[in-house]
This record gives structure tokens, sequence and C-alpha cells, in this order.
């Protein structure tokens, strides 16, 4: 008999995601994905100036505030044809390495990894045997048989006094969790380490961006962050050498522990592997640019259809016409006003809320197609974009990393795994060491061109009359950022946000195809449908974060305060 599951919410970030499925002999039949907000920062912006547009924009969400300030401003100077000077090209780089980094290291080990990591289990572990283990995998110092013992009487505490706290509300002894007590206890001793290191890189941000959530230091044009070297107030080597220490020590957490971990946890969860896939459709934008027209990346972008990596078919600059062209959203099943498919550059934001409805309307979220297509977005597509398209880090990390989960395994693992559950965390940890290679890179870019005397930060923008179109796009932690900008007469005529978790968590379109959330659900197992983790394995390896793909209301629609935005 058909079980209806309804999980609200199903994040562990920021947002209010609602997850249906209907489950039947144990596997889940269908699914709906509902964003259970309404995000109305694009209306606010109409009639603002465009300069300003990027303050506002990091207020999408608490989390990803810094993709969206760097999006905002390379959609106003497309739209302008404003070209920024090498100096804020290379700073605004390190920012999102640094903002890419930290917000890859807290999905795995605070937000998902307890999916798959039973901490009850690891008060049984032996602190000897954990540590045997560990140091087979790696030299990684924290590795040793007195971290563990201490972790495990740290948490032994936690569980005597009654004040479980962060680990309180797990599926812990849930018939799907199969990791050894010893390994379970690695996996906390990590977590617990992975707070100070995300804490470390985070450092870089607040460093460059003058703070840190919602930097300071952007500008359409360039940057705010004055160079000069004989100058503590400013930008100068003393601040470049130590965001370069933070970039070396937190590299080193990534490639001891972070990558060995996800191996470990894909090794012993081979069933994962295979669970998960969903929609095959992938895509990707260029980033880290080395120019200062965006003609020239570090990381390429691209579009594979039904997961053939030989036809993958490149985005190759700002202003990508290809890409332009090909993106629309559909409000069908969205609660806004009529069932339209529109471009961004047309879009509008007109709610129209009524009940949940799984044959109707149930999300604020709409739903992006790419050529009329559903598009899975997110380190799988770009770590599957960069591998088709032969970029040498991709290669190099991907190689490393399946080298070693099929050590760990004892069994050959292809590529074919990625497709799947944990071949999301398996790409996310691979992209976040190939953004670590490529921090310490674009620090060298940096340096080496404030060396030859060059301090120039930003190129002052100039307003035309009449209309101008633009976007600017980001290959955020979560995937393919867009934003889209309309002018008139130096005012925003209109603005709207296609983010990652709208490409991914958005509902049915005009034709009944499912977003990639939904599909992905749909064939995996439910081993209780009372305690459905492993509906909750699948969407959290997508790092769902809903307040940019959907403000703020309660249960009867009702508003909640005024806020005059100065």
């Amino acid at each position: 008999m058909a079980q209806w599951v309804t999980i609200d919410p199903i994040t562990r970030i920021e947002g209010h995601l609602r997850i249906d499925v209907e489950v039947d002999g144990g596997r889940v039949r269908n699914a709906w994905s509902s964003g259970q907000m309404f995000r109305g920062i694009e209306k606010i912006l109409i009639g603002r100036d465009p300069r300003d547009a990027w303050l506002f924009t990091q207020r999408f969400c608490g989390v990803c505030t810094t993709v969206h300030a760097i999006a905002s401003v390379r959609a106003v100077e497309n739209a302008l044809n404003l070209a920024i000077p090498l100096n804020a090209q290379y700073i605004r780089n390190l920012i999102l390495c640094a903002h890419a980094i930290h917000d890859h290291i807290v999905h795995f080990y605070h937000l998902s990894a307890l999916d798959f990591v039973d901490v009850v289990s690891a008060l049984k572990a032996d602190p000897a045997k954990a540590a045997s283990i560990a140091e087979g995998l790696s030299n990684w110092p924290g590795n040793n048989r007195a971290a563990f013992a201490a972790v495990k009487e740290k948490l032994q505490g936690f569980v005597d006094a009654g004040q479980l706290g962060i680990f309180s509300n797990g599926y812990w002894g849930h018939p799907a969790m199969k990791l050894a007590p010893e390994v379970n206890l690695i996996a906390v001793s990590h977590y617990l380490e992975a707070l100070e290191y995300q804490r470390r890189i985070n450092q870089v941000v607040a460093v460059l961006g003058s703070k840190t959530p919602n930097i300071q230091n952007l500008a359409v044009g360039g940057v705010a962050n004055a160079i000069n070297l004989d100058n503590m107030a400013t930008l100068n080597m003393q601040k470049l050498y130590q965001v370069k220490s933070l970039l070396d020590e937190v590299k080193a957490f990534i490639e001891q522990v972070y990558l060995v971990d996800v191996a470990v946890v894909a090794a012993s969860y081979p069933e994962w592997l295979s669970y998960g896939k969903g929609v095959t459709n992938y895509m990707a934008v260029p980033d880290l640019p080395l120019d200062g027209a965006g003609t020239q990346f570090d990381l390429p972008g691209g579009v594979i259809w039904g997961g053939d990596l030989t036809g993958v078919k490149p985005i190759t600059k700002f202003g990508d016409e290809y890409f332009r062209d090909g993106v629309t959203e559909n409000v069908t099943h969205a609660w806004y006003a009529g069932t339209d498919t529109k471009h961004p550059f047309e879009g509008e934001t007109n709610p129209a809320y009524s009940d949940f409805d799984a044959k109707g309307k149930y999300s604020w979220i709409k739903a992006p197609r790419f050529q009329g297509k559903p598009m899975q977005v997110g380190p799988l597509a770009d770590v599957l974009v960069g591998y088709a398209l032969k970029h040498a880090p991709t290669v190099k990390w991907v190689s490393k990393f399946v080298e070693m989960a099929s050590g760990i395994a004892r069994t050959r693992l292809g590529l074919d795994v990625m497709h799947s559950t944990l071949g999301r965390h398996a790409a996310r940890a691979i992209r976040c060491a190939i953004i670590s290679d490529l921090s310490i890179r674009h620090w060298e870019l940096l340096v080496g061109n404030i060396s030859k005397g060059d301090v120039t930060i930003w190129n002052k923008p100039e307003f035309p009359s009449g209309e101008q179109q633009g976007f600017g796009f980001h290959e955020a932690p979560r995937g393919a950022l867009s934003h889209w900008i309309v002018i008139r007469d130096g005012k925003i005529k209109n603005y709207q946000a296609v983010v990652p978790s709208t490409w991914n968590a958005g509902p049915r379109d005009e034709n009944g195809e499912v977003g990639p959330y939904e599909a992905s659900l749909v064939g995996n197992p439910v081993a209780k449908a009372d305690a459905p983790l492993e509906v909750l394995r699948t969407v959290h390896s997508f790092d769902p974060c809903i307040a940019c793909a959907i403000h703020t209301q309660d249960v009867d629609g009702t508003s909640i305060a005024t806020v005059k935005a100065l």
C-alpha cells in the first residue's frame, strides 16, 4: 500500500524546503519539491540605481551572500560592456575561492555527513583501532589515539548530561546506517575539526571583503580594496601573506581529511553510488576569469546532454550567447500569476499563493529550463564538464579521488558512479581540491601583478540613456547562478535571479517534466517511512539552500513586518 511522506523542512541550512514522496514497496514512486517561502527582492530593486543592486541581492540569502554580490556586479558590467582591472578580478576570484571552500567543507561535515555517520555508534569505538584505521588512510596530525579518545570522552559527556545539542536529532541506529563504530568516531572527530577549518578559510573572505557575511568591497567596475604596500590601512603584503597562510592551512585539511572521508563513505555505501541519479543534463558556467573582460577562465563551463560527456558544448565567455538565449523560467506549478514561460529579461515575480496542490501549483520556486529541458547544476555538473573538456586540474583530482576510493573499496570504480547521491558528494570534494589549488594560483597572479607596479582597482562605469540589458553568471558552490538586469535611463527596470537551488529544486514545468530533486528521488529506497533517512541523503547531496530560490510570511499570508530599505 502506497504511503505519502512529507518532510518539512528538510534542509539543515537556510530556507524552508518541503519534500513530499509517495512510497510503495519500500521505494519512492513519485516526488514533489516545494519551496515554502516567497522571495521578493526583485521587486524591491525596481527603480533603484544599478550600482546598488549587489548590496541588496546579498540579502537573498544569509549563507550565499558573496555569490549574489558578484553575479550582480557582473550583470551590470555586462550591460555596460565594462571590463574591470586585473587586480579587481584576482581579488574577486580569491574571495570566491575562499567562499566556495568554506561552503563545501560546511556542507559535507555539518549539513550532510550525519546522514551517513551514526554519532551514537561512535561511543562503542576503540580509539586505538580508530587511530590505526585513520593513520592507514592519511598522515593527518589529528589522526591519533589521544585525539580520538578525547573526542569519544567529549561525546560521552554530551550523552551523560542529556545534551547532545547539534547531535540530538539524527536518525541514530537507523538500519541504513552501516559504518563501523571506529569509522563513526573518526568522522565525528573530523566533524569537530572542520568547524575550525571552515572558520579559517572564512577569514580570507573577511580580510579581502571587509566582512562576512555580506562583503563590502565590491563596486560596479572593480573593487574598493585600495592597494598600497607601504600603508597598514590598505591591502599590503602583510595582509596578503595572511591570506596565503590561511589558504595553505585549509588546503592541507582538504587533501588529507575531506577527500579521504568522502572516499571512505563512498566505499562504505556502494549502493548509494547507484541511487539518486535523476536528471543527467548538466550545466556549469565558466569562472575565475583571467582577464578584465571575462573571455579567459581557470574554470571551464559547458552543457552536457543526457550524461554524454563526448558531446559537451562549451560556454566560453561573459555574455555567452548560447547561455543567454537558452535560459527560461516557467510558473505552471509555482505560486505566481499565470502559467507562462519567460526569458529572465522579461521575467515577472507576481505572487499568487494557493494551497499545496500536487497536480497544480505547489511551490514558490519557479521551474528554470535550458533550451526547454531541466538541468542539474552544482559541483557534479562542474566536475563532469571540466573532465569532458580535459581541464587539467579537474582530470588530476578526479583521477586521484577515483584511485583513492577504489583502493578503499577494493574494487575499480568508474566515472559512471558519479551520476548518483554519493557522486555529488565526491564531486563537491573534488571541486574543493581544484579550487584550493586555483586559489594559490590566483594569489600568485595578484601578487605578481602588484609587483609590476599595477595598483589599479576600479574602472568608472558610465550609464548611457535608453535601455541596456545584461546578465552576470558565477559558478557558485551550489552551481550555475545568473542575475539578469534591464536598465533604462540609469535605473533598474527589471531584475531577475536564476539561482542554483531554483534549477535543482524547481517543480514540474508546463509539460509535467520534473526537476532534478524530484527526478533523483524516484527509485530511492525507504526502509522506514516514519524515518525517511534515505530521502534526506539524496536531497542533502545537492546542498539545498532555499532562501535565494524562493520572503517571509506567516501561515495566513499576513504581513509580519514592514521594513524601509534606505
